[in-house]
């Protein structure tokens, strides 16, 4: 039976859906929420995203998909404003969302939040419009700084993170391993949190031919590739896999391709591209930059395999899309790689993210590679359970078992927080 239209406002104010992937503030999360707003209008649900304005000839309002649209708001100063930076415009973000929804006839029955500041965003709309807010952080700052790299999150990230789990409606997880951090860190009730995972585009991502694929892409059948996807950011551990590759020495024809970053003058790129002179790896390594989301089944594809070598994921959705395009994956055990790679049949499971280990899990695959022991479609039918149409459709009965229950939690620190509206 068909479920009830549902009406949903999703929040994510400080990166839009639309955004350059693979750049600074740009990545699964964006991928997370087109996908699954587009596969809930599908299903015949109405999905307002709102973002921040941060580009003066954004349109206000632009249709993404049949019932799917994306909203701008105008908060702060002109122009990109970094994440911490936007804190002081929160309130002032709401005020412009809650007159456009006034001047549009606007109402909704869920607030669905993503990262931290959209949370705040969100616990003000959940007391506002008397709806459940179900909030996604995607990462968790105490997470973040469990590991001694890059730049420690603030306290006020943290601080909200603790206040926005205590007074949303519910709280939304990838993996059970989020659920355990956001119960152990920030004290969050069990009763409130639900694990639904990240989703696959299984009609994009599938596989291509792998020779056609390498073709495209300037690579000869004669070379081992291998392959990394994501930000240049310290956390996703680019520089040990990269060290990793001192061991592999050995292996002819080894090519190393990484793909994303926000360009050759950046701080991350120019780190690891010294370091790739240092360890004498420059002709074994290619910095592709940011490419078009479209294009990444061509890199899985004439990938032999792709390397996850992060300190933390909330999910690792490249490790999923790699999957699904029939390529192994060598991970550390974050996110829920653990629950999704099979070692020996999918891919490997690391010991740890050390060079020594990331080098010892490739090492045992390739061998396996080499001789055609890995079946592609064996391993994309190990994702197959992860299409967007079944997350969304889990997402949806979770929106609607809220709207059915009792169990709206407004809490006073939340509405006692919420700014002024002026029309």
């Amino acid at each position: 039976m068909k479920s009830k239209q549902l009406r949903v406002a999703m929040l994510s104010v400080h990166s839009s859906p639309l955004g350059a992937l693979g750049t600074k503030d740009t990545g699964g999360m964006s991928v997370y929420i087109r996908e699954l707003a587009m596969e809930l209008g599908n299903q015949g649900h109405l999905v307002d995203i709102y973002t921040r304005q941060n580009h003066p000839v954004c349109s206000p309002c632009v249709t993404i998909s049949e019932n799917v649209s994306l909203i701008h708001i105008e908060a702060g100063i002109s122009g990109y404003i970094d994440k911490l930076a936007l804190y002081p415009y929160l309130a002032e973000f709401f005020q412009q969302m809650e007159q456009f929804r006034i001047r549009n006839n606007r109402r909704y029955d869920i607030v669905h939040s993503n990262y931290w500041l959209s949370g705040k965003v969100g616990n003000w709309a959940q007391v506002r419009w008397h709806v459940p807010h179900f909030v996604l952080f995607h990462t968790l700052g105490a997470v973040k700084n469990m590991f001694p790299v890059g730049s420690p999150e603030p306290e006020l990230r943290i601080a909200t993170e603790k206040s926005v789990s205590k007074t949303c409606s519910f709280i939304l997880a990838e993996t059970e391993r989020e659920r355990v951090q956001l119960i152990q860190l920030y004290a969050a009730a069990p009763d409130k949190i639900t694990v639904i995972p990240c989703g696959i585009n299984l009609e994009r991502f599938r596989p291509l031919n792998k020779e056609l694929s390498r073709a495209k892409l300037g690579i000869r059948n004669s070379e081992l590739m291998l392959l990394y996807v994501g930000r240049l950011d310290p956390l996703k551990g680019v520089d040990r896999l990269i060290t990793a590759l001192t061991c592999l020495r050995h292996h002819r024809h080894l090519r190393l391709l990484i793909v994303g970053g926000d360009g050759r003058e950046t701080k991350e790129f120019c780190t690891l591209q010294e370091l790739s002179r240092n360890l004498g790896l420059e002709n074994s390594i290619t910095f592709m930059g940011r490419i078009e989301h479209n294009d990444l089944p061509y890199y899985y594809s004439a990938a032999d395999l792709l390397v996850l070598p992060s300190h933390t994921e909330s999910f690792g959705l490249v490790g999923l899309e790699a999957l699904a395009c029939g390529t192994p994956v060598v991970s550390t055990r974050v996110g829920a790689m653990d629950q999704i790679i099979h070692s020996g049949e999918t891919g490997y499971l690391v010991s740890s993210g050390a060079p020594a280990a990331l080098a010892e899990g490739i090492e045992l695959l390739i061998p396996q590679i080499r001789d055609g022991f890995l079946s592609r479609a064996a391993i994309r039918n190990s994702v197959i359970e992860f299409s967007w149409e079944q997350v969304a459709a889990a997402m949806a009965e979770e929106y609607a078992g809220a709207i059915r229950g009792t169990h709206l939690r407004f809490m006073p620190d939340a509405a006692s927080s919420l700014p002024a509206y002026g029309a």
